[in-house]
């Protein structure tokens, strides 16, 4: 049961996700710039993690532990800041569902590859039939969606 609820609240939060490039698209327009719209976006996203961080507690954010890390590592950051800002600018162009479906086909090969090889750390799930059928169904949804 325990894997149920993530998996649920995974979707839950997908859902809630699925809003966000609209409404930062609004907020575009009446600012007149997607990445001006992106900026505040993501200063808000700090301004919350942080009254989280407040909340729960950091963990062990040292120096040490902060440079433990490779530099690259940091480019997470730059991902979500990419993720945001073609939201702002390719959803309005697509629509909600367009822009998701081709943003979920991406994550779904991204993610096969990272399984296969154990990227950052993963248990190694091997790349079979299955999956590549799977994300087979995922693709065709995405020309489906797109094309009627």
């Amino acid at each position: 049961m325990h894997a149920a609820l993530h998996m649920l609240a995974a979707v839950l939060v997908g859902a809630l996700l699925s809003l966000q490039p609209s409404m930062n698209a609004m907020l575009a327009r009446a600012v007149g710039s997607a990445y001006g719209a992106s900026a505040i976006s993501i200063g808000v996203a700090f301004a919350s993690i942080l009254l989280v961080v407040a909340v729960i507690g950091a963990g062990r954010v040292t120096v040490g532990t902060l440079t433990a890390v490779p530099w690259w590592i940091y480019l997470a950051g730059v991902v979500g800041t990419i993720f945001v800002a073609s939201g702002v600018v390719i959803a309005p162009v697509t629509g909600a569902l367009v822009f998701f479906v081709c943003i979920v086909t991406g994550q779904m090969l991204g993610s096969l590859i990272a399984d296969h090889v154990g990227a950052f750390g993963l248990a190694v799930r091997e790349i079979n039939s299955m999956r590549v059928f799977g994300i087979t169904l995922v693709c065709l949804g995405a020309i489906i969606v797109t094309r009627w």
